[in-house]
């Protein structure tokens, strides 16, 4: 049994940065080479600049300073995703917490669907502190004290990709990761075992390895073009294919959240950033054209646009495997979910996160390969059936595609979900895989996908109990809501830069 002594990751971009800074914090100085290739002439797709709460959890473990990150990627803050036009209300969130807080155990949107039986409690979402927070615009950390509303929520960030992958570039480079410029043009295995031995460069020298990590993006260089893994096709169920997008310039309307917009053959994303908006139209190819895709994006945006809009083809769908003998695909080129809740950062981490628990030594036992994409596969199918939810269940929009996702069959594991909600408003909590019954609700309720009864435990409160319950905790919420800063204000705060003497912008 030996070691790994030499780690080499193809491709740069947020993925393979993260995987650099991941490796280099996991192995003591001096006991692994980390080499990562990458060549300033291709281009880094970046389109995914919101995040989940869990890059929080990846950056600390680093050791990063929050104010520092946040300056280096003109970062903001976000508190969930605010969805206009999926639904018959206007709008709804999916917040970064839950709705109200339970009482004696009993999940607060049961109290609230007993509730409805004897008055009009008002939208579950006047109850849920992260959605009140993100629509009046103002932010602060959350606290630890489980008794505070303000203990409900969590948060992310929204930041520029590019930006962030050249932090982490130097603080691995910092750390002694070797950086190759150079593009691969061929892959040479052992001919007996199928192994990776050496990647070769154009510029006639090449790069050996233990093990490979396939940062490089859809072109996949060793999983797909060299191992020729197989890939499993999920558009029948997320039939958008195409996304433009493009920077405007910022407004003052600084809000912490993200926006996702339907729209007629698919959806448009608005990203805030401190320096300007991140804006984007993820649409379906068999449903409209680029031209009028590029004309819906420029309409719907709320200032200048600071750039030609850009054009990206994907395929949803995930790699068969994404750790094969001694390589293991990693973001873009092990799996692609469209970026509607923000998963694209999330899933890179999460495989990262398992590496570090089932790293092999030099033998590759097939079992730890085996338990990895079983993993993986766990998160990638939970992630992509939350993602049809939301196109299945939409019930305002019109137009083909909309009428073509509505009535598609769907995954059973899907169609369990939502038998299981409509009953009595019950969700499973699975000890793996991304998005939690908080989660769940929130996109259920906002697309009317409502139950037919609630949870009889919430009787035990009594009718008085539950109204009594429900004006306390709406005048909780309004006093700390009174008493917070805006967002703008908080982020220009926060990420003061005591040797400028300015924000970052």
């Amino acid at each position: 049994m030996a070691p790994l002594r030499n780690i080499t990751i193809l491709g740069g971009g947020t993925s393979g940065w993260m995987a650099a800074a991941a490796l280099s914090r996991a192995f003591a100085p001096g006991t692994c080479t980390i080499r990562l290739i990458e060549s300033e002439e291709i281009g880094i797709v970046g389109v995914g600049e919101a995040t989940l709460p869990q890059v929080r959890d990846f950056n600390t473990w680093l050791g990063l300073d929050e104010a520092e990150f946040m300056r280096a990627t003109n970062a903001t803050f976000k508190l969930g995703i605010e969805f206009r036009g999926w639904g018959a209300s206007q709008s709804y969130h999916h917040p970064f917490g839950v709705h109200g807080q339970s009482a004696g155990g009993i999940p607060f949107h049961q109290l609230w669907l007993k509730a409805r039986t004897f008055m009009d409690p008002g939208p579950i979402e006047d109850y849920a502190f992260p959605i009140r927070l993100a629509r009046e615009n103002r932010f602060d950390f959350p606290v630890e004290d489980p008794k505070s509303i303000r203990s409900t929520y969590d948060y992310a960030y929204h930041f520029d990709a590019v930006l962030y992958a050249r932090y982490l570039r130097q603080w691995c480079e910092a750390r002694g990761v070797q950086r190759i410029e150079g593009q691969v043009t061929g892959v040479d295995q052992n001919a007996v075992t199928g192994f990776v031995e050496r990647l070769t460069l154009a510029s006639g020298g090449s790069v050996d390895g233990d093990l490979f990590i396939d940062c490089s993006g859809f072109r996949a260089v060793i999983a797909g073009q060299a191992l020729n893994l197989g890939w499993e096709d999920w558009t029948p169920w997320l039939p958008c294919d195409r996304a433009l997008a493009v920077p405007c310039e910022r407004t003052d309307d600084l809000t912490p959240y993200t926006r996702a917009t339907a729209r007629e053959a698919g959806w448009t994303w608005r990203i805030p950033l401190q320096h300007r908006t991140g804006n984007g139209y993820v649409f379906s190819s068999r449903f409209s054209t680029e031209d009028r895709a590029r004309e819906v994006l420029l309409g719907a945006l709320d200032a200048p646009a600071q750039a030609e809009p850009r054009l990206l083809r994907f395929q949803a769908g995930r790699r068969t495997a994404s750790w094969h003998k001694n390589v293991i695909a990693l973001g873009l080129a092990s799996g692609f979910l469209e970026p509607l809740e923000s998963t694209s950062i999330y899933l890179s981490q999460i495989a990262l996160t398992f590496l570090m628990r089932l790293m092999p030594d030099t033998r590759f036992d097939p079992a730890l390969a085996r338990e990895f994409n079983r993993l993986i596969d766990i998160e990638y199918e939970r992630v992509r059936d939350f993602l049809i939810l939301h196109y299945h269940a939409n019930s305002a929009s019109e137009g083909p595609l909309w009428d073509y996702v509505r009535t598609m069959p769907v995954p059973d594991s899907l169609c369990e979900k939502m038998a299981l909600f409509r009953h009595r408003g019950y969700v499973q909590r699975y000890k793996d895989g991304l998005f939690s019954p908080a989660s769940w609700i929130a996109v259920f309720m906002g697309q009317d996908v409502m139950p037919a009864a609630f949870d009889p435990q919430a009787d035990s409160l009594g009718e008085d109990g539950i109204r009594d319950y429900l004006k306390r905790l709406k005048r909780k919420i309004d006093a700390n809501l009174a008493v917070l800063p805006s967002h703008a204000d908080f982020v220009a705060g926060h990420c003061y830069d005591p040797d400028s003497g300015v924000t970052h912008d």
